[in-house]
């Protein structure tokens, strides 16, 4: 089981204060994640303000919980991406599930998402185009919105593609540093647990007369012998001891 065998890692004699400040010290070095919001906001005010037929933009992230809106030039842009999640359809999701750009005036939008285009029509969006980006392993697209019909034209396409670049590189980053963070707090978790480990550990020892080696496998033998966490082997003795009673389970 690979989390016995990394918190047996972790119960050598690893000052565990110091590994946490060490911790958090990377941590810092890692990228803010307010950081991936700014340069996703920095790209959809560029985009307005360089594209004529653009009077909004957003970008969609496809997260484990849900399609979020990362980033949006204006309240009416997050309210218009909100609808396409609450229905599960828009050209957001479409950009997203087919890797495709979508393009699609306020007809074709009756026509592919009429739920979400009868709930936008108060918004006054005539214009849609969502361009995926190249991120296979975060799902997310950059989203325009026009106000006028026809706003968008197959060039437009070619011309996104160096603010499509530039967001893409902001959701791989966001996605590292939150990965990077899971790993850190995976740690801290570890760290936690190593404390009830030695004590079981030590307690094991004293019944049996073990090294701490061998007290340490008897405690990873039970844990996979019953199929729970190291961890809640531990604090099984621990309060068994503690409450002065006998430790079952074969200890």
């Amino acid at each position: 089981m690979p989390d016995e065998i990394h918190l047996h890692t972790l119960t050598s004699d690893v000052d565990a204060d110091a590994v946490t400040v060490s911790l958090d010290s990377v941590l810092e070095l890692l990228e803010p994640e307010d950081e991936f919001e700014i340069v996703l906001n920095t790209v959809c005010r560029r985009i307005v303000s360089t594209f004529p037929g653009a009077a909004m933009a957003g970008v969609t992230v496809l997260r484990a919980t849900g399609p979020v809106t990362a980033a949006a030039t204006s309240d009416d842009v997050a309210a218009l991406e909100e609808l396409q999640y609450r229905f599960g359809e828009g050209p957001a999701l479409d950009a997203m599930r087919s890797r495709e750009p979508v393009r699609a005036d306020r007809a074709a939008a009756y026509d592919r998402w009429p739920a979400y285009a009868a709930s936008s029509e108060p918004v006054g969006v005539h214009s849609y185009l969502s361009v995926p980006l190249p991120c296979p392993e975060q799902p997310a697209a950059l989203n325009l919105y026009g106000l006028l019909p026809h706003a968008f034209h197959r060039m437009d396409e070619s011309v996104l593609e160096l603010y499509v670049e530039a967001a893409s590189v902001a959701v791989r980053n966001a996605r590292r540093y939150g990965e990077a963070r899971n790993l850190i707090e995976q740690l801290r978790i570890a760290l936690r647990s190593r404390s009830v480990i030695d004590q079981a550990k030590g307690i094991v020892m004293a019944l049996r007369g073990l090294d701490a080696e061998t007290a340490f496998d008897v405690l990873v033998t039970r844990s996979q012998r019953e199929n729970v966490k190291l961890r809640v082997v531990a604090e099984r003795v621990v309060a068994a001891v503690s409450a002065r009673t006998t430790v079952h389970n074969g200890l």
